[in-house]
């Protein structure tokens, strides 16, 4: 047989996916990936049954129903200051995943770089890769994970099409300021490039920190893809129905590379998503608050077990160094780590250089996430106490 692809012996599979199979084998208790264990809003789920009884089973409009493409722009307009079309300005995608994936094939030429920074979400680094892009990695530094204004700059360059830009952050929970992406705003004008911002996390906010869209800020209106998903803020991952909201010459080249990814994102769950979008304010504050407590309750116990980690102020995962932890679990490194904690505790993290780009990272830390049922989260402390805690203190 001739050789397969080489292009996909550059990146390995999902490490959170493959962390969630490890976790379902052991029947232990998942904070590794990042989906909740509780139930959406009845009346999300009311709303898609109610599609389905209603016929809307059949493929949508290719870059999404006129009612959802409505209410995108709606909404953006209410909570982010975005002004757009929906009729020239949004695509409807299968989740913010395909949105990424086909934002970066619409944008890439061979030889063209992104500047991406890390930690990242692990899928970033294969959708460069797919799209044929190099990626120029800028790092973020703990424990308020800054980045530093002159490496930023030379990562720029004459062949730069793009840069991500994850606010607020996965994985570290960092709420990207005005003044940081003023910055990143005035290298994209410096250097004619594109901001892809994924801002799949815009409701999930703690400390006062505030979303800022990167397409509001002077001159990035017309260079800015924003990319979002009813997933995180609604808890309805499964159904992977997202979006991306861009200048009419940028979504005109997304939705031909959408259309033959994909077809159309599930219909009757884009109908239903119309209801979430138009749920009202004191829907956001109410997740804020559920998260705020869940957040602070999972860091007090990682603190007890033996992790050092600093609270996110967006999200929902905590960065946590194991060191102390590390010579108890008999761990050479990040991985052997995280799966010691599954045999020992029942409990399933991330690995921290999964969300590097170099494979041999050791970053000291792993990725809790903590969008979980309070059942979850006490079971989890109960059996740190006693796998993890001298004398089950």
């Amino acid at each position: 047989m001739k050789s397969l692809s080489h292009i996909t012996e550059s990146f390995t599979e999902s490490v959170i996916r493959e962390m969630t199979r490890s976790c379902d084998a052991a029947g232990g208790y998942n904070l590794s990936q990042g989906f909740p264990d509780f139930e959406c809003p009845d009346e999300l789920k009311e709303a898609a049954i109610r599609a389905i009884r209603d016929g809307r089973n059949q493929y949508p409009v290719t870059f999404g129903e006129p009612e959802l493409r409505a209410a995108v722009c709606a909404k953006a307009a209410r909570y982010n200051g975005l002004v757009a079309d929906p009729g020239t300005d949004v695509t409807v995608t299968c989740g913010a995943t395909e949105a990424m994936i086909a934002t970066m094939k619409a944008l890439i030429n061979p030889g063209d770089e992104i500047v991406v920074f890390e930690p990242f979400y692990e899928n970033y680094g294969p959708d460069a890769i797919l799209s044929g892009a190099t990626p120029r990695f800028v790092p973020l530094r703990g424990p308020d994970w800054s980045f530093d204004g002159d490496q930023l700059a030379a990562a720029f360059g004459p062949r730069t099409k793009a840069i991500v830009v994850n606010t607020p952050n996965n994985p570290t929970g960092k709420v990207f300021t005005r003044q940081e992406l003023d910055q990143i705003a005035q290298l994209c004008l410096k250097w004619d490039a594109v901001a892809v911002t994924d801002e799949i996390y815009e409701h999930i906010l703690y400390d006062g920190a505030r979303h800022v869209s990167m397409a509001t800020l002077p001159g990035m209106a017309d260079r800015t893809v924003t990319i979002n998903s009813i997933s995180k803020s609604y808890s309805v991952t499964g159904w992977r129905v997202g979006w991306a909201i861009a200048a009419r010459r940028l979504t005109e080249r997304i939705r031909k590379v959408h259309d033959f990814l994909t077809v159309g994102a599930p219909t009757p769950f884009q109908h239903a998503a119309v209801v979430a979008l138009g749920f009202p304010d004191a829907y956001y504050e109410a997740l804020c608050r559920r998260y705020a407590e869940a957040r602070t309750f999972l860091i007090d116990v990682l603190e007890r077990a033996g992790f050092r980690c600093a609270a996110p102020r967006g999200a929902y995962y905590v960065m946590a160094d194991y060191g102390a932890l590390a010579e108890r679990l008999g761990a050479s490194d990040d991985t052997s780590f995280s799966r010691r904690l599954i045999e020992t505790t029942r409990v399933a993290t991330v690995p921290g250089s999964s969300f590097y780009s170099r494979a041999g990272n050791r970053t000291g830390q792993v990725r809790f996430c903590f969008c979980k049922r309070w059942e979850t989260l006490r079971a989890v402390r109960d059996s740190f106490r006693e796998r993890l805690l001298p004398g089950g203190e």
